[in-house]
C-alpha cells in the first residue's frame, strides 16, 4: 500500500489474512479494482490462487444493480443519515458522479440540464441537485429522497425532475435506475415529433426495444410525469417530445448506456435518410423476432412479443419512410400486391369502369 492507495493485490492480501473492508483504516482509497475484490469477497480468490488443482472459476459479468433486502428502509433522521453516508451508496454517489461527466462531455447536457436517479430501497431513491452541471456535480451534492418526492438527505436541494423518474419507478418494478438528458439527435426525433423506426440495427433491437414517444408537458410537472411515466412502462428508453430523452435500466450503468444507444441510433438512421433517396432498409420481421427472444435471455421484456412480423416493422409512420421486409428479404411492396384482396380488387374494377362510362 503506497500513499494510503489499496490496490487489487493488496486486497487480495488482505483477504487472504481473513481480513474485511470493515477492517481497513480510515482515508484509504479503494482502486476500482480493489472495490471489486471486497465486492466479490473471499470466494474471488480462487480465480487467483496458484494451486495446480484450483478449478477455473466461472468468469462473471459486470454487475452494478443495488440490491436491498425489502422492508429494510431506514425510518429515523439518524439511520437514515448513516445509510446516506455507507461505503454502500457512497458508491453509487461516485458512480453518479462518473456518468454525469460522461454525459456532460459528450454533449448529451447543457447548463444545468438533465439528471439521474437510483433506487436504493422500498421507498429511498437517490439524485442528482438541482442547478448543477452534470460534468462538475460531487459526491457532496447528492440527494436522497422518496417515492413522493420528499428530500430526506442531503444538503443540496433535488431535482424538480426527478418526480418523472420516480413515476416510472412506481409503474415499472424493474427500472431501479433511470437517465434523463438531452442528446441532440435523439432530441431532435423528440423535436419533430418522429418516433425511431425499429427493424434497422440488431443492437439497437436488442438492447433498446421500440422507442417510446411522450407527449409534451411541462418538465417536472405532475402531468409531464403521468405521460412519461406510462410510456416507459413499455419502452426502457422514451422520447418526450418539445424536451429530450429518458432511459431507465437495472442498474445506473445500464440505463446511461441506453442513452448512448438512442443517441446513436438515432444519429445513425438521420444520417442514412440521407443517402439513396432516403431508402432505408430493415431485417425482416422474423430476424426481429430472433432479436426479441434475445432481449427475453437478457431478463428485458417487449411488448412485440406478441406482434405478427409485419407489424414489427412497420414504419409507416416514419419520415422519409421505411417498408416492412419478408422472410427472403425483398421489401414488401411486393408482398402487398400479392396480399390484395380479390373482392376489393373487383369493386375497384367495376368503379373504375363505371366512371369510365360516364366520362364518355
Amino acid at each position: 500500500m503506497k500513499n494510503n492507495v489499496f490496490t487489487a493485490a493488496d486486497a487480495e492480501a488482505h483477504l487472504r489474512a481473513g481480513k474485511s473492508i470493515k477492517d481497513l483504516p480510515k482515508g484509504i482509497i479503494l482502486t476500482p479494482s480493489a472495490k471489486d475484490l471486497f465486492r466479490a469477497g473471499p470466494t474471488s480468490l480462487t480465480a487467483h490462487t496458484s494451486t495446480p488443482a484450483a478449478a477455473f472459476a466461472e468468469p462473471i459479468l459486470p454487475d452494478y444493480e443495488f440490491n436491498w433486502k425489502p422492508g429494510s428502509d431506514p425510518k429515523s433522521d439518524a439511520e437514515i443519515q448513516a445509510f446516506f453516508h455507507s461505503p454502500a451508496i457512497v458508491e453509487l454517489k461516485e458512480r453518479m458522479v462518473d456518468i454525469g461527466k460522461r454525459m456532460w462531455a459528450r454533449e448529451y447536457t447543457d447548463g444545468n440540464g438533465g439528471n439521474l436517479t437510483i433506487r436504493v430501497g422500498d421507498n429511498l431513491v437517490l439524485c442528482t441537485p438541482t442547478l448543477v452541471s452534470k460534468g462538475f456535480m460531487t459526491v457532496e451534492q447528492m440527494c436522497l429522497v422518496d417515492l413522493e418526492g420528499k428530500q430526506l438527505a442531503g444538503k443540496f436541494k433535488r431535482t424538480s425532475e426527478c418526480m418523472t423518474h420516480l413515476a416510472i419507478m412506481k409503474r415499472q418494478p424493474k427500472a431501479k435506475a433511470c437517465c434523463h438528458a438531452h442528446p441532440p439527435h435523439g432530441t431532435a426525433f423528440a423535436v419533430a415529433g418522429v418516433q425511431p423506426p425499429t427493424c434497422m440495427i440488431p443492437e439497437a433491437e436488442v438492447f433498446l426495444g421500440q422507442i417510446g414517444l411522450a407527449e409534451y408537458r411541462t418538465p417536472g410537472s405532475p402531468a409531464n410525469a403521468e405521460v412519461v411515466g406510462n410510456a416507459a412502462v413499455d419502452h426502457m428508453a422514451v422520447l418526450m417530445v418539445n424536451h429530450g430523452v429518458i432511459t431507465w435500466g437495472k442498474d445506473i450503468e445500464d440505463a446511461y448506456w441506453k442513452m448512448e444507444n438512442v443517441e446513436s441510433y438515432c444519429k445513425t438512421v438521420w444520417v442514412a435518410s440521407q443517402l439513396n433517396g432516403g431508402k432505408l432498409l430493415t431485417i425482416t420481421g422474423g430476424q426481429a423476432k430472433e432479436l426479441i427472444e434475445l432481449r427475453k435471455t437478457l431478463g428485458m421484456d417487449d411488448k412485440r412479443s406478441t406482434w405478427t412480423e409485419c407489424q414489427l416493422c412497420d414504419n409507416a409512420g416514419f419520415q422519409p419512410g421505411t417498408v416492412c421486409n419478408i422472410g427472403d428479404g425483398k421489401a414488401s411492396a411486393n408482398q402487398s400486391q400479392t396480399a390484395l384482396d380479390p373482392e376489393a380488387e373487383r369493386l375497384v374494377q367495376v368503379l373504375t369502369e363505371q366512371i369510365l362510362t360516364a366520362m364518355k
